[in-house]
């Protein structure tokens, strides 16, 4: 097998940072596919790059020809292929004219309806240059980005428009046209740094031409660089740059030649809350904020340039202009906002709609409000002091009022921050100025938990009401359309109840809600609460999935008894614990599906009567469970979940002599049918306080 360098760069305008990183994941996800379904052969690593102008593929070592292919095919009856005397007839001929090998070459293969033609057929692999002008078109089209353009004649949708595609196979062009441009040997260097065509011969000189005219294509090691960069001007001044990793792949997927230069901003800003001033720099400008050594903000910032400029101190000037512009804004805004209380603001909010159906934000905020209390008072006992529920409809009230400051209209991004800064200058209670930025956290997957009891309450309180009101108006979330984050709320409730380790009912949580929401909607509360909990179940299903247990164990727990979140992963843990260790696991579980089988189609409830007894494995079966099932529900009320699965272990062989010894479904006599169902029901009971054991694929 002869191997070949394959290089090809897509040049684009400026594509956006945000976009970048996924964009070169899916690329070299796709190039993959490609290669392997087309059956080419790699003996290097293929590896993608992307810059805001490029995106690239390399591989040193894509084989010259596609792999051959065996192909087999029936065709046939042998019955019908050959005369009496064996003679092939007209199709036997036909099969092996359109397979293109002689009749003689055919076989014969005994399938379970009997004789049948067979064929084998290589197929020759075709020239890798030519698959790759066929696929790699469909290959650029197919990247997926969060939005795409289109731009002057041309129809087909990409990120940014084409500006030209080096494609090449050992050197030579691999012919194909991509969104009206054809590809060729030419590529282009830095946009400023950079003149003239440029004509590299191979995946080396492609490289070297890259270096040579200030274009980084490594995404990973233009990161590294502005790392490097930024942390060496903000020590030039005796500071530290903000740790910001999110800040650093921005601006390395902001430019392809990086530089820096640390600039600064008048002392007078720095009575700006320092949420404030970072956001301002940071969202806005891309700028490192820089600390001091006491980790006091100084009125310093860091820029990241896509050039290495003559004359540094202009590029700062520039930078300095621009930020104090900003800053004195974001000056003005504050100014202005305090000059209303917060709570003040409260009454704006009826101007604000949260979701047609739903009401305004200031109807949402009264919802939660009264959830909130309710919760508190369910968490934090019946005991709780007055004082403390106060505190608690004072936070809820409090955490959406600064949605109508103009310091957060300006910058979205500090909704929360903004009410905790202003909550703070007015004198409010630590824990309720904390409150109004915790009960946003986490704001994704994987952010931290609220550290404040009451944060975490009005958290729960508001996705909540979130989360049922649009159930209750058809909101649901469908395949990836969630417009109002309902996944995501739903696994903020479940990881802040795992957390807190509280004792409240899933179910009574979210009747409350739609309870408290039925007073200015009409609801159907039954049908949408069992359609919640079952969305919450779901994403409770796929956190443990992400987290590593296993499906089946996962299952078995959660279609039984889901109501206590604190509950669920100490009984996963503890039968996977039992699952793992016990040499009984199997025998039992083979015998709590046998009764859930029998019990699969009687939904109605029986009684056991002792009278009705009539074979000894009837009676032993229900003296073992009596002796049992006060000590297995004691250890599942002290969470032994482990210690209650090996005292169900004794019911394993009387079960199993019961089957053995009785006919469960007895035609003739339905009273003593009906026994028996009931004794099994008893059973079945017993076994899923812990888990569903038909579950398990056994």
């Amino acid at each position: 097998m002869r191997y070949a360098e394959l290089l090809l760069e897509i040049g684009t305008e400026e594509i956006p940072s945000g976009y970048l990183e996924n964009g070169v994941r899916e690329l070299r996800s796709l190039a993959e596919t490609c290669l392997k379904e087309n059956r080419i052969e790699t003996e290097d690593e293929l590896q993608t790059f992307g810059t805001p102008r490029r995106l690239i593929i390399i591989c040193r070592a894509v084989s010259e020809t596609q792999k051959d292919l065996v192909m087999e095919i029936t065709g046939p009856p042998k019955s019908v292929a050959y005369n009496d005397e064996g003679i092939p007839t007209k199709a036997a001929l036909g099969f092996a004219r359109k397979q293109g090998i002689p009749v003689e070459e055919l076989e014969c293969i005994n399938t379970s309806k009997g004789e049948y033609l067979y064929a084998r057929r290589r197929v020759r692999g075709e020239h890798t240059i030519n698959i790759l002008a066929r696929e790699l078109p469909k290959l650029i089209a197919t990247i997926p980005w969060p939005k795409s353009m289109r731009w002057g004649s041309i129809d087909i949708p990409f990120v940014r428009p084409v500006h030209w595609v080096l494609a090449l196979l050992n050197g030579e062009v691999i012919q194909f046209e991509f969104a009206g441009v054809r590809s060729g040997k030419i590529t282009w260097g830095h946009r400023f740094m950079s003149s003239g065509p440029l004509e590299p011969k191979n995946i080396d000189g492609y490289l070297k031409v890259m270096e040579e005219n200030h274009v980084i294509i490594d995404q990973h090691e233009r990161k590294q660089i502005v790392t490097r960069l930024v942390k060496k001007a903000a020590e030039g001044i005796g500071g530290r740059p903000a740790r910001d990793s999110e800040l650093i792949s921005t601006v390395a997927n902001l430019s392809e030649y990086p530089s820096a230069v640390c600039g600064s901003f008048d002392d007078d800003f720095l009575d700006i809350p320092d949420p404030v001033l970072i956001t301002a720099m940071k969202k806005h400008q891309k700028y490192f904020a820089v600390y001091d050594d006491k980790d006091q903000l100084m009125p310093n910032f860091v820029a990241v340039n896509n050039t290495v400029t003559r004359d540094e101190s202009i590029v700062k000037k520039g930078h300095e202009r621009v930020l104090r512009a900003r800053l004195s804004d974001a000056s003005f805004f504050f100014k202005e906002d305090m000059k209303q209380p917060l709570m003040d603001r409260l009454e704006s909010l009826k101007g604000v709609i949260y979701q047609a159906d739903l009401g305004t934000s200031f109807k949402k905020v009264q919802r939660f409000t009264r959830l909130t209390e309710y919760v508190g008072e369910k968490v934090l006992g019946e005991k709780v002091p007055k004082e403390k529920l106060n505190d608690l409809s004072l936070a809820a009230k409090l955490s959406k009022c600064d949605l109508v400051t103009q310091m957060v209209m300006e910058f979205p991004d500090l909704q929360g921050v903004m009410g905790r800064e202003y909550a703070r200058l007015e004198g409010y209670p630590a824990d309720i100025c904390l409150s109004i930025y915790d009960h946003y956290l986490p704001v994704r997957a994987g952010d931290s938990l609220p550290e404040s009891e009451i944060g975490a309450i009005v958290g729960l309180a508001d996705r909540m009401d979130t989360i049922t009101g649009c159930f209750a108006i058809g909101l649901e979330p469908t395949g990836s359309a969630d417009p109002f984050a309902l996944r995501r709320n739903a696994l903020a409730i479940i990881r802040i109840m795992e957390d807190m380790k509280w004792e409240l009912s899933l179910k009574d949580f979210i009747l409350k809600s739609l309870s408290i929401l039925s007073e200015d909607l009409e609801v159907e509360i039954e049908s949408v609460c069992l359609k919640v909990i079952n969305f919450f179940r779901e994403r409770y299903r796929q956190m443990m999935l992400r987290s590593g247990y296993e499906s089946d164990l996962v299952e078995a727990v959660i279609s039984v008894k889901f109501d206590r979140i604190d509950q669920l992963r100490n009984r996963i843990e503890q039968l996977r614990r039992f699952a793992s260790g016990s040499k009984d696991f199997h025998a039992l579980a083979l015998t709590i599906k046998r009764v859930a089988n029998i019990l699969k189609k009687e939904k109605k409830p029986f009684v056991v009567n002792t009278d009705l007894f009539k074979e000894k494995s009837e009676s032993r079966l229900w003296e073992t469970y009596c002796a049992l099932k006060d000590d297995v529900y004691s250890c599942i009320e002290k969470a032994d979940y482990y210690q209650a699965l090996n005292l169900m272990t004794g019911l394993r062989k009387p079960v199993d002599d019961f089957f053995d010894g009785v006919e469960v479904m007895i035609k003739d006599n339905i009273a003593l049918r009906s026994n028996r169902i009931g004794l099994l029901q008893h059973l079945r009971s017993l076994f899923e306080s812990i888990a569903d054991f038909s579950r398990f694929s056994i």
